[in-house]
């Protein structure tokens, strides 16, 4: 016999003992869970309640599921971000089998390969990597089962909590696992889904102003995680193609085996699975409704206006051919709302508004959604109450029941319910539907409403009411069934009846005041005309203003809390303001996509309209529009004894008192840092060179100079406001000289005009018989900007007071 293979048989016949030892050490799943609890499921569990340690049973080893992890209970601050319902990550898993060890692998499913070439399909999986989220040990097993201890990362941090709360500067936090359990109360086990829950706590030192304010011990930090193993939809749905004009995110993946010359990604829509039960019948009831499931804790009259809300989607369904195909119901009592069988719409507290969010679970294969999921903040209703009061002073005898007021309010919770419905159904923002007559929930409406000559305001048309055209549009877009029809065509059909409907969609990135330059797309705002919508709304403010007083608040309220009243009034402007800016050097244009029609390229708003912007702009940096009326100064006192400020008071540099300049400096420096934005006065500069018919940054800069460092006020505190005006306006001139962001030619035009107004300061040009007073101002500000001009650093130490919370109204 040769030597090799006598060697063979003395090495298996030594391994034999301890592969048979092996084997006998590791129990049948019988065996090791004889004293447990059973749960039998999607994925079964068994617990183990003397060692409170839950046990997985995997039987689908290499067999992909969907991963859902979520924050059932909260810690109810907005500025932390770590929200009640809140959803976390979305994984495509499996459990793979390695030894004596079962990985729970996180498979990378945006680079694909869609051929039927198995090798080509393994060369993408094998060049990008994987994450492995989790390893177990194998506790116990059959030929075709393991069971696995799943409560080490049951008990770990994956949402994130302790990463967030670092970075929100809040403290350095982990989990004390002596201090966290499994959550058997909200632990289940269905056919298609295993529901898993913890209760964490997380323990640190140094936390932070918002921990401080939302926990029972700030040092101690108690949430529950949520894990949902859920199974992955069939393969009887078929994606919709995402098209940039069709008003719905997109899911995107690589797809490497793509033809060369046609483009490697593919785009879906993110949609439900809806079809006809009579595909040919033009109006039909669905196979499956979408149903969503409405918080049972939500109080009335909170309830019915989010019922009536969300059943608006409806009506669009309808208009897309379908009977009853969407319906809100409310949660029954012994469902769970993580649970990924119910789409839920959520109430949820924080310690000071905030923002609400429509987010789904997505199948990442198809954009298929499994789950859609709303949070919708509760103080949003009572912000809307706040501005109505602050415009309205309705409390003539002190204890009047403002029902108009809360009815605005109610009316913005039935827009807000539809709106991030709209999200979970897989339609994006648009922020070009307001001056298409309210187009769409999908939009951020600002109140529009308006003050009598007798001062009484009129909220009749304060918030829209149903869904707009542009939202039946959109849901003929992504739920139409079609039939027979070729689904191209008829989409195709659906984007055209949008343009000949005059509509327009214009999303997040276009819309943002920051730089954007889209004339249409704004948030918050009204009207068709932004600048003379923005002068209307500078006239309604000022009368409301003008009639502010004890009348704004109830009787038995302190008198110091007409300081959180007067700020959404005083800025009840600073959105219609982010509107009218995006007109000057502004440029026109849409998501077009080649073969769809004519071509419209991208046009720079007209210079007459610009002019009418810079109009409007102007008259929210003119002091006579700012100053505070003495009538309120004389009115509001320091906070009443047991009161404090909060984040919704006035920050000022007069102590406990009110500063007068305080609303007045934060207004002026809002508009400042929006009209000279970096991107704006580059592409205003770019635009006056490609055409003298173009509006041009030389003829901004005059207008600057004319109006706010010319102006003069005879009135004392009429001309200290234009003081504070004047010096954060040669600010922002000296931060964009220096600014890496703005063009050389650019910051040389801002320097030629702020030099020129040094000169004229210094040599008392613009004097003429003022006080002394304003004549120390205009050498002080003189004397800065030359030595910035000197020195090339604005060496001032004032920075200007930071703006009070507007988002969102």
């Amino acid at each position: 016999m040769p030597t090799k293979q006598i060697i063979r048989i003395v090495m298996i016949m030594l391994l034999l003992p301890m592969i048979t030892q092996a084997h006998a050490a590791i129990k049948s799943i019988s065996q090791f869970t004889q004293n447990m609890s059973k749960y039998p499921g999607y994925f079964t569990f068994y617990y183990a309640n003397d060692e409170g340690k839950l046990y997985l049973e995997v039987d689908k080893l290499r067999a992909p599921f969907l991963l859902q992890q979520s924050l059932p209970y909260g810690v109810g601050s907005n500025d932390i971000g770590l929200d009640r319902g809140q959803l976390g990550g979305t994984y495509m898993v499996q459990f793979e089998r390695m030894g004596n060890k079962v990985m729970l692998r996180a498979l990378n499913t945006y680079y694909r390969a869609s051929s039927t070439n198995k090798a080509e399909q393994q060369s993408v999986n094998e060049a990008f990597a994987s994450s492995i989220l989790f390893g177990f040990e194998v506790k116990a097993g059959t030929d075709s089962r393991v069971l696995i201890d799943y409560t080490p990362y049951l008990l770990t941090d994956v949402h994130g909590v302790s990463r967030t709360l670092s970075a929100r500067k809040q403290g350095n936090f982990s989990v004390d696992v002596s201090r966290s359990a499994v959550n058997m109360a909200r632990t289940k086990s269905f056919v298609k889904n295993t529901e898993l829950e913890a209760v964490l706590t997380f323990t640190g030192n140094n936390p932070g102003e918002y921990v401080k304010q939302v926990s029972a011990d700030p040092y101690a930090i108690s949430v529950n995680m949520h894990h949902s193993l859920v199974e992955l939809p069939d393969d009887n749905y078929t994606p919709r193609a995402f098209h940039p004009q069709s008003g719905y995110w997109s899911i995107e993946h690589k797809d490497y085996s793509a033809p060369l010359g046609e483009s490697m990604f593919v785009r879906y829509i993110p949609r439900h699975r809806l079809a006809k039960k009579n595909p040919e019948q033009a109006v039909s009831e669905p196979v499956k409704p979408i149903v969503y499931y409405l918080d049972p804790g939500v109080p009335e009259p909170v309830r019915t206006a989010l019922l009536d809300g969300a059943r608006w989607w409806n009506k669009a369904f309808e208009k897309a051919g379908y009977k009853n195909a969407f319906q809100v119901k409310v949660l029954p009592e012994h469902a769970d709302p993580m649970d990924v069988r119910y789409n839920v719409i959520q109430w949820v507290h924080r310690a000071t508004r905030g923002w609400s969010y429509g987010s789904s679970v997505i199948d990442p294969r198809t954009g298929e959604i499994i789950k859609g999921h709303v949070t919708l903040g509760s103080l949003r209703v009572r912000q809307d109450i706040l501005i109505a009061e602050a415009l309205a002073a309705p409390y003539k005898k002190g204890d009047e029941v403002t029902a108009e007021l809360q009815a605005m309010a109610l009316d913005r919770i039935r827009q807000l319910s539809a709106h991030e419905i709209g999200h979970t159904l897989g339609i994006a923002h648009n922020f070009a539907a307001s001056p298409k007559a309210r187009a769409s929930v999908m939009d951020y409406p600002h109140p529009l409403v308006s003050l009598n000559d007798q001062g009484q305001l009129d909220t009749s048309k304060g918030y829209a009411y149903g869904m707009g055209v542009w939202d039946e549009q959109v849901i003929k877009y992504g739920y139409s069934d079609f039939g027979k029809q070729n689904e191209q065509q008829a989409l195709n059909k659906i984007l055209r009846e949008n343009d000949e409907l005059g509509l327009e969609f214009i999303s997040d990135r276009d819309a943002r005041a920051q730089g954007g330059a889209h004339p249409t797309g704004h948030l918050w705002d009204n009207g068709e005309n932004p600048s003379a919508e923005l002068e209307r709304v500078m006239s309604l403010r000022q009368k409301a203003l003008a009639q502010f007083g004890i009348e704004n608040i109830k009787a038995g309220t302190s008198l110091s809390q007409l300081e959180e009243v007067l700020v959404p009034l005083y800025l009840f402007h600073r959105y219609q303001v982010e509107a009218a800016v995006k007109l000057i050097a502004g440029v026109d244009y849409s998501y077009e996509v080649r073969g769809d029609g004519e071509v419209q390229g991208a046009k720079v708003v007209d210079a007459d309209i610009q002019r009418q912007a810079i109009a409007a702009m102007m008259r929210t940096l003119d002091a006579k529009e700012l100053v505070l009326p003495e009538s309120i100064l004389a009115l509001i006192p320091p906070k009443a004894y047991g009161e404090y400020t909060t984040r919704e008071s006035i920050v000022g540099r007069t102590g406990i008192t009110l500063d007068a300049m305080a609303l007045p400096e934060v207004a002026a420096n809002h508009s400042l840092g929006l009209l000279l934005h970096p991107q704006r006065v580059n592409r205003l500069a770019q635009q006056g060179a490609r055409s003298s018919e173009a509006y041009s940054l030389d003829s901004l800069l005059a207008t600057i100079v004319e109006r706010i460092f010319d102006n003069e006020h005879g009135d004392a505190m009429e001309a200290k406001v234009q003081h504070r005006i004047q010096w954060l306006t040669a600010q922002h001139f000296a931060t964009l000289i220096s600014s890496d962001k703005v063009a050389p030619e650019v910051q040389a035009q801002f320097k030629f005009y702020l030099k020129r107004v040094a000169d004229d300061y210094r040599q008392n040009k613009l004097l003429g018989s003022v006080s002394s007073g304003e004549s120390a101002f205009k050498q002080h500000l003189a004397d800065a900007i030359n030595q910035f001009l000197e020195s090339g650093d604005w060496q001032q130490s004032f920075k200007p007071l930071p703006l009070p919370p507007g988002s969102p109204i």
